[in-house]
């Protein structure tokens, strides 16, 4: 996947689903984790996109449609998705080797841009550090240790080498999984309940158009979404610097 296209990747499917849709919806929480899903397993855009296609043309067909009603979540895009991603890998394999393209070296980002990412995330961490530091003391100290990490990755923007972003990412994974795991631990067992239940009611419609598999990946990134939006704690990837 291009650097353009990945750190792109929401925004391209937000308004292209929109396009298809015929109105702007507001963004579930459902949605954002199935983009996060599809990112996490490295989908192209493109296949992601053709994959939309296909689930509008398997819509436009069904009696539901005939009915009035509106494909309203990208959940009824999954299997569409992952046939044309499949489908993308099995013609990449017979197609022989690809030449790069130029823009594959271009920084997406300024880096100042990246500066900022960094700084306004730190600061974040250690708002919410505050915040919970009287109720949740090893969370609290694990937020603060994430944006002083944050401060010393910094440095990386005064140097001037080519930024390896690939690296960066790499790195801001490692970080994540661990406020993931803090974030989990700390979390009260009502609020993950109720987290689980609205979940549930989301995913209803739906559960039995998903292997195993995809749900419970999908489970995941959307725990974790509440999650860091419950604790008010900022997703540090490149992939929300857009």
């Amino acid at each position: 996947m291009e650097s353009f296209n990945y750190f792109n990747y929401f925004t391209e499917i937000e308004e292209y689903f929109w396009r298809k849709r015929g109105a702007h919806l507001l963004v579930s929480p459902l949605d954002w984790a199935i983009v996060e899903t599809w990112q996490k397993a490295g989908i192209p855009l493109p296949a992601v996109l053709k994959g939309i296609d296909r689930a509008f043309e398997s819509w436009a067909r069904s009696r539901r449609a005939a009915g009035g009603r509106q494909l309203k979540s990208l959940a009824y895009c999954v299997d569409a998705v992952l046939d044309e991603a499949a489908e993308a890998q099995e013609a990449a394999a017979g197609s022989g080797p690809q030449v790069q393209s130029s823009r594959s070296s271009a920084q997406p980002f300024a880096r100042e841009e990246l500066s900022n990412y960094f700084t306004r995330n730190a600061q974040r961490l250690r708002g919410a550090a505050e915040k919970h530091a009287a109720a949740h003391p090893q969370l609290a100290s694990r937020l603060e240790e994430t944006a002083k990490r944050l401060d010393e990755m910094l440095t990386l923007f005064d140097s001037a080498t080519t930024l390896d972003l690939e690296d960066l990412e790499r790195r801001l994974t490692v970080l994540e999984e661990k406020l993931s795991a803090a974030l989990s631990a700390d979390a009260d067992e009502n609020d993950l309940l109720a987290i689980r239940r609205e979940m549930d009611r989301s995913l209803a419609p739906y559960r039995r158009k998903m292997s195993a598999e995809q749900l419970a990946q999908l489970e995941r990134q959307y725990t974790q979404k509440r999650l860091y939006e419950f604790f008010d704690v900022p997703r540090l990837s490149l992939f929300y610097l857009t």
